[in-house]
């Protein structure tokens, strides 16, 4: 671990990142166990960087910013779509009560739960699916990490699986891609947009 260098992220993006926990967060995860052992050298660096099966670990400021919109409690049950390299959910983890990670990506999925149990965390459970239909038998949830872009379409399944009061974030558009935040109200949405942002695609379906 590189306690120093994770201090030093978190120090750097607190001219733009409010939240206190989001940036405890990120000083505690050493973001080097979920990059390539080839990458390893730029896992501070404020960049994505490739993980292999044509997916990135993205940049650590997008990460803060989309853990900041979420206005996250100890006690919110959260669903993470998009495991990928499994650092997204690292900081969940330590933000809330019990984090449901899904990938569609089966070796993604199993390096990810590794990584992540390796470090002692507990609250993770990790599922391979389509991240399109979210999970619904565990819903519904405190909020929604959307880590890869949903192009032009809105995700309304994810949606559909907010609790009242619950927080949706997630990359939407195609060429031009920005952060779209939802809230649940009742049975109304409230959609709010955010800075613009560049992710890989959300595809459906599950590979082996």
């Amino acid at each position: 671990m590189s306690p120093r260098q994770a201090a030093e992220l978190a120090h750097q993006l607190r001219p733009v990142i409010g939240d206190e926990r989001v940036l405890a967060a990120l000083a505690s995860i050493p973001r080097e166990r979920f990059v390539p052992a080839d990458q390893r050298d730029r896992a501070y660096a404020n960049v994505a960087l490739p993980i292999g099966s044509g997916q990135t670990i993205s940049q650590p400021l997008v990460v803060a910013r989309m853990l900041e919109a979420l206005k996250l409690t100890p006690t919110d049950r959260v669903l993470d779509v998009g495991t990928g390299s499994g650092y997204h959910a690292a900081l969940l983890s330590l933000l809330v009560d019990h984090v449901f990670t899904i990938e569609r990506h089966r070796q993604l999925s199993v390096d990810a739960e590794r990584a992540i149990r390796d470090l002692g965390i507990d609250n993770v459970t990790f599922v391979v699916g389509d991240g399109w239909d979210g999970l619904p038998s565990a819903a519904p949830f405190d909020a929604i990490n959307v880590a890869a872009a949903t192009g032009d379409a809105e995700p309304f399944a994810l949606e559909r699986q907010l609790a009242d009061g619950g927080r949706l974030v997630a990359p939407v558009g195609s060429k031009q891609q920005h952060l779209l935040l939802t809230r649940r109200s009742g049975d109304r949405l409230i959609r709010r947009q955010l800075e613009a942002v560049q992710f890989v695609p959300l595809v459906r379906g599950t590979t082996e």
